[in-house]
């Protein structure tokens, strides 16, 4: 299931989940893909002020981000506003690709970028990578504190 992690351990493996996808079929199927590879799904919002205020509410180890949401915010501002007061990793979930969409999610120091349709694997790498990613990060800034 873990792809061959060896640093995968029993911490990344519950981590909550915050998924911010404004349409319902796709966030239950990002859902369910979550469950099955055990991770705490803590709530599934739709649009970019919800994400913002539970992110702050129950601060998640990662937000799944659509770029593309219904609302004021599209998911690369709310990712910046979220960033503003959280370090939570953001990986961006969406079936747009293209240059300009890339730079202005570059402003947000995102960590990782799933194209849909993606399965499982890529899925799962993703959430891993970006939990490694951020426990180092942490583990550095204490120990330079």
């Amino acid at each position: 299931m873990c792809g061959g992690f060896s640093w995968v351990n029993e911490k990344t493996l519950k981590s909550k989940i915050l998924i911010v996808e404004d349409y319902s079929i796709v966030a239950r199927d990002i859902k369910e893909r979550l469950e099955h590879l055990n991770y705490n799904v803590i709530d599934i919002v739709s649009n970019g002020e919800d994400a913002i205020r539970k992110s702050n509410k129950t601060k998640p180890d990662v937000v799944l981000m659509d770029v593309v949401l219904k609302g004021d915010l599209d998911g690369i501002e709310t990712a910046q506003k979220i960033q503003t007061h959280n370090n939570i990793p953001i990986i961006y979930v969406t079936a747009y690709y293209d240059n300009k969409t890339l730079e202005r999610a570059a402003t947000t120091l995102y960590s990782g970028f799933i194209l849909k349709p993606f399965d499982d694997v890529g899925l799962n790498t993703s959430i891993q990578l970006a939990l490694y990613k951020q426990q180092h990060i942490e583990e550095l800034e204490n120990n330079l504190n």
